[in-house]
């Protein structure tokens, strides 16, 4: 099932929806859960609320899924380009806009206004091993932000279509900065509309700008002890529909150790 809670958002003095999903068996148990918590809420369980008519599909994915968990959706602003500000670590500029980053504001939110909220009203296991972080575009840098700045909170990240070719000198600073638990999980995606850069005659999954900032990124990371999973979605577009073929892909990965 999945039911709404309106919280309250410092940073732009208005309030947010959360879009919560709650297992099938969770009123007839006492089980405690793990929790993702995702970006752009409005965008994961049902077309009729998704921004452009088409969701992530994940009420009918979780439904059937063999772990059963608590994902916690994050809605963000819808006027003009705050998204891009909310959602936003770094300060640069995209479709011609200035991002003014509250990224870390956002995961300020998250940590000592939401996760407290969480982990108070519903069966939760609080620890970092079993709390994640996902989303995908501007939700997916700031996932894999999350996971490695706030690694203490944050044990597992799914970052789909991040980016990385944009933000990997933002995102190599802060992990030379940052402790990485070896016991972390990352996984990163892009489609192949979204490969940036490929020399002529060269291989998009392996040899585009993404495919190489994803690499030397997941390397980095390894080189902590993290466990990384990069995925090339041959023909995938940016957008819900193709994020939606790799739910059980990056669930099974994050949660499963598949």
């Amino acid at each position: 099932m999945v039911f709404y809670h309106e919280m309250y958002y410092p940073p732009a003095d208005a309030t947010r929806l959360l879009h919560i999903y709650l297992p099938r068996d969770y009123d007839a148990s006492q089980e405690r859960y793990p929790v993702m918590y995702m970006f752009d809420g409005h965008n994961l369980f049902f077309d009729e609320r998704a921004t452009y008519g088409k969701s992530w599909g994940l009420l009918s994915f979780l439904d059937s899924w063999e772990k059963p968990m608590i994902v916690v959706g994050m809605e963000c602003s819808h006027e003009g380009q705050s998204r891009l500000d909310e959602y936003g670590p770094y300060a640069r500029t995209l479709l011609g806009h200035k991002i003014n980053p509250m990224g870390e504001q956002t995961f300020q939110w998250i940590i000592n206004d939401i996760k407290p909220w969480v982990d108070a009203n519903l069966r939760t296991w609080a620890h970092r091993e079993a709390t994640g972080i996902g989303g995908s575009s501007m939700g997916g840098i700031m996932s894999l932000y999350g996971v490695i700045v706030h690694n203490d909170v944050f044990g597992k990240a799914a970052c789909l279509a991040a980016g990385a070719h944009w933000y990997e000198r933002f995102v190599m600073r802060d992990l030379r900065g940052a402790y990485v638990n070896p016991d972390t999980s990352v996984y990163l995606s892009y489609g192949e509309d979204e490969k940036g850069r490929v020399p002529a005659g060269t291989d998009p999954a392996t040899d585009s700008a993404e495919a190489k900032a994803t690499a030397r990124i997941t390397t980095a990371l390894e080189q902590r002890g993290a466990r990384t999973l990069t995925y090339f979605q041959a023909g995938g577009r940016h957008c819900e529909a193709s994020w939606e073929q790799q739910n059980r892909r990056y669930m099974d990965f994050l949660w499963l150790n598949r």
